[in-house]
Protein backbone atom coordinates (compact mmCIF):
# COMPACT_ATOMS: atom_id res chain seq x y z
CA UNK A 1 0.00 0.00 0.00
CA UNK A 2 1.42 3.44 -0.92
CA UNK A 3 1.22 6.74 0.63
CA UNK A 4 -1.96 7.93 -1.54
CA UNK A 5 -3.71 4.70 -0.81
CA UNK A 6 -3.49 5.70 3.09
CA UNK A 7 -4.88 9.22 3.62
CA UNK A 8 -8.82 7.95 3.86
CA UNK A 9 -9.80 9.10 7.34
CA UNK A 10 -8.33 12.58 7.46
CA UNK A 11 -11.63 14.57 9.44
CA UNK A 12 -13.49 16.53 7.26
CA UNK A 13 -14.25 20.35 7.64
CA UNK A 14 -14.49 22.25 10.83
CA UNK A 15 -15.77 21.41 14.51
CA UNK A 16 -15.54 21.74 18.12
CA UNK A 17 -12.76 19.23 18.05
CA UNK A 18 -10.77 21.26 15.37
CA UNK A 19 -7.06 21.23 16.01
CA UNK A 20 -3.96 22.04 14.29
CA UNK A 21 -1.18 19.70 13.01
CA UNK A 22 1.91 21.26 14.73
CA UNK A 23 4.73 22.63 12.55
CA UNK A 24 2.49 22.37 9.19
CA UNK A 25 1.70 25.64 7.45
CA UNK A 26 -0.75 25.12 4.62
CA UNK A 27 -1.60 27.91 2.21
CA UNK A 28 -4.05 26.06 0.22
CA UNK A 29 -7.52 28.12 0.99
CA UNK A 30 -9.60 26.16 -0.87
CA UNK A 31 -8.68 23.02 0.81
CA UNK A 32 -11.63 21.44 3.29
CA UNK A 33 -8.81 21.09 6.02
CA UNK A 34 -7.39 25.07 5.88
CA UNK A 35 -8.74 26.54 9.25
CA UNK A 36 -8.49 29.75 7.46
CA UNK A 37 -5.48 30.92 9.34
CA UNK A 38 -2.60 28.89 7.11
CA UNK A 39 -3.22 25.79 9.39
CA UNK A 40 -3.81 22.22 8.21
CA UNK A 41 -6.94 20.54 10.76
CA UNK A 42 -6.77 16.53 9.31
CA UNK A 43 -5.85 13.77 11.58
CA UNK A 44 -2.87 13.45 9.80
CA UNK A 45 -1.39 13.97 6.10
CA UNK A 46 0.12 12.30 3.17
CA UNK A 47 2.48 13.79 1.18
CA UNK A 48 4.13 12.19 -2.17
CA UNK A 49 4.70 10.96 -4.58
CA UNK A 50 8.16 8.57 -3.23
CA UNK A 51 9.73 9.32 -6.53
CA UNK A 52 10.12 12.71 -5.83
CA UNK A 53 13.37 14.62 -6.29
CA UNK A 54 12.40 17.94 -5.14
CA UNK A 55 9.80 20.46 -3.62
CA UNK A 56 7.74 20.95 -6.79
CA UNK A 57 7.86 17.19 -7.52
CA UNK A 58 5.62 16.92 -4.27
CA UNK A 59 1.81 16.95 -3.70
CA UNK A 60 -0.36 16.97 -0.45
CA UNK A 61 -2.35 13.37 -1.01
CA UNK A 62 -4.70 14.29 1.99
CA UNK A 63 -6.03 17.44 -0.04
CA UNK A 64 -9.93 17.45 0.02
CA UNK A 65 -11.35 20.96 -2.09
CA UNK A 66 -13.52 22.66 0.18
CA UNK A 67 -17.49 22.16 -0.66
CA UNK A 68 -18.20 25.79 -2.24
CA UNK A 69 -21.85 25.39 -0.94
CA UNK A 70 -21.45 25.89 2.67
Amino acid sequence: MGIFDMHGDAREGKGKNQHHIKGVVCDVRNCAYHDGDNYCTANKIAVGPSFATSCTDTVCATFKQKNQNL
